[in-house]
């Protein structure tokens, strides 16, 4: 059996009931929901970068409340019930040391916003410092994370000059 991998970045969301599809995205202070209804067996992943509340914001489409929105009905169309959605949250790290902690926003809005909505929270990690690799099986709702550390400037690989020959480069 071949799972097919979706991945998505900010601003987007996917939903399945395909048990053959696993959803997947990296986080930082951005969160994830991933719910699912495991009665209808479908389920699915949002991914959002700041909270909002504004509609009318030229950065709607990446705000939570816009995005969650989208998630919960995109559930209800593929036959979900909402008295049987379970959500899992991840994400909301504080990976930069600046004046506002925009994980810890994204974190307490995702949760006001299921509680609001009657959805269970039955998981997740959030917070911290590191950044998260998740994948998530919406038929089943299972979750997979991988923390990912950041790399200090000391640390990370410098680029190889390009050849003088054309910008050719060969590897082997």
């Amino acid at each position: 059996m071949d799972i097919q991998r979706i991945n998505i970045v900010q601003g987007e969301f996917y939903v399945s009931g395909d048990e053959n599809v696993a959803i997947s995205t990296l986080l930082g202070s951005c969160v994830a929901a991933c719910i699912n209804d495991p009665v209808a067996q479908v389920g699915g992943m949002n991914h959002f970068l700041l909270p909002g509340r504004e509609a009318n914001s030229p950065m709607a489409a990446r705000h939570g409340v816009h995005l969650m929105e989208l998630l919960i009905n995109g559930l209800l169309k593929l036959g979900a019930a909402r008295g049987r959605l379970e959500a899992k949250l991840f994400g909301g790290a504080r990976t930069m040391n600046v004046l506002s902690d925009y994980g810890a926003q994204n974190a307490k809005f995702a949760e006001e916003f299921l509680r609001r909505e009657g959805i269970a929270i039955t998981g997740g990690s959030m917070g911290g410092e590191t950044g998260r690799r998740i994948q998530f099986w919406p038929t089943n709702g299972r979750v997979r994370q991988k923390l990912v550390r950041a790399v200090d400037d000391a640390q990370r690989v410098q680029p190889l000059p390009m050849p003088a020959s054309g910008g050719e480069l060969e590897l082997f």
